[in-house]
């Protein structure tokens, strides 16, 4: 990953992945494009779901899935404007769900992930209503702003990351306040 807190070794992945239950999803996040690369990776890890960080082309969708059968995928989509909706309906055809977050891939060094920004969640929200795959929101969220988000965007989940850390290390408390701020009002 060329960005983000938290990247782990493919062989810690493995080792969680291995250690899961079956029902639980076990996530191998790439910036890899390309399906030869993105299946070899998998082959080392073993997960049960491959979230790509980064745009890859339509084609490598359909090999990925050919020597993947039964792997989620998940594509990662930075809401920068409205042309990510566009980008969704046009993802949607080749992909299991959809991970909106606040990166910008058009930076020399890519932003993909874990940079504690919010994006427009109006735009998620119609971006949501404009497709047929779960929508999870990423993107700066906190224990303060998550109810927020949630009535806004209404995803299938949400996806935390630099909201709960505190010099790049997971903070317990800031945890179970956004836990609890995701469940108040339920």
């Amino acid at each position: 990953m060329p960005s983000g807190p938290g990247v782990i070794s493919e062989e810690k992945i493995l080792e969680i992945a291995k250690s899961t239950p079956p029902t639980i999803a076990t996530f191998l996040l790439t910036s890899l494009t390309n399906a030869e690369e993105i299946i070899s990776q998998h082959n080392r890890c073993r997960t049960n779901t491959i979230q790509f960080v980064d745009a890859i082309p339509f084609g490598e969708y359909k090999k990925i899935r050919d020597a993947l059968p039964g792997i989620s995928l998940v594509q990662v989509i930075h809401v920068r404007d409205e042309t990510a909706i566009d980008e969704a309906k046009e993802v949607q055809h080749y992909i299991d769900a959809i991970l909106l977050d606040s990166g910008n891939p058009n930076l020399h060094v890519k932003e993909l992930g874990g940079t504690g920004r919010t994006h427009n969640w109006n735009i998620s929200r119609k971006l949501r209503t404009s497709v047929n795959v779960p929508i999870f929101l990423a993107g700066g969220l906190s224990p303060e702003n998550i109810r927020e988000a949630i009535e806004t965007v209404l995803p299938f989940g949400v996806d935390i990351c630099s909201g709960v850390r505190t010099n790049g290390i997971l903070d317990e408390v800031k945890l179970e306040k956004f836990v609890a701020a995701v469940n108040a009002d339920l």
